[in-house]
């Protein structure tokens, strides 16, 4: 079996500081919270400017990682499926993704909007929004509104 090795480029600052506070998803939150990218790895947040959204990937150390099957969203009702095929945080390798609005950036701090994220939780990277996803979440979004 094949290991790999991180590097955790940072740490997330937020006021959620326990599941059951945390929104199901990053697209149903407006909780805002603090990037802290450590020194180090500051030069890489060059071009990062407010009003961007950036894909941010988080290691969710505190999720179980021996879990292969749940149900979707905590739903009993919806039987269990395996984790794969959901956004569940309990995983084997417990790896959340996350696109999030940038409000602010101050040396290597950047503000941001959208978190689902436990304080603390730290970072692994950064990246520039995939465009064709923010184009089908713009038409989604223009779909579901009321006319």
């Amino acid at each position: 079996m094949q290991e790999a090795t991180l590097r955790c480029i940072g740490v997330l600052h937020s006021d959620i500081l326990s599941c059951r506070e945390a929104p199901k998803n990053f697209t149903e939150s407006k909780r805002v919270g603090t990037l802290e990218i450590y020194p180090e790895y500051r030069e890489g947040l060059e071009g990062i400017a407010p009003g961007q959204t950036i894909v941010v990937l988080f290691w969710l150390h505190q999720s179980s990682r021996d879990v292969l099957k749940v149900h979707p969203r905590g739903d009993k009702s919806r039987g269990l499926r395996g984790v794969f095929a959901t956004r569940s945080p309990v995983r084997p390798n417990p790896i959340a993704i996350s696109e999030l609005k940038v409000l602010a950036v101050q040396g290597n701090r950047v503000q941001v909007s959208g978190l689902d994220i436990l304080d603390g939780t730290p970072i692994l990277d950064i990246k520039k929004q995939i465009g064709f996803f923010r184009h089908v979440r713009t038409a989604l979004r223009r779909l579901k509104k009321p006319s």
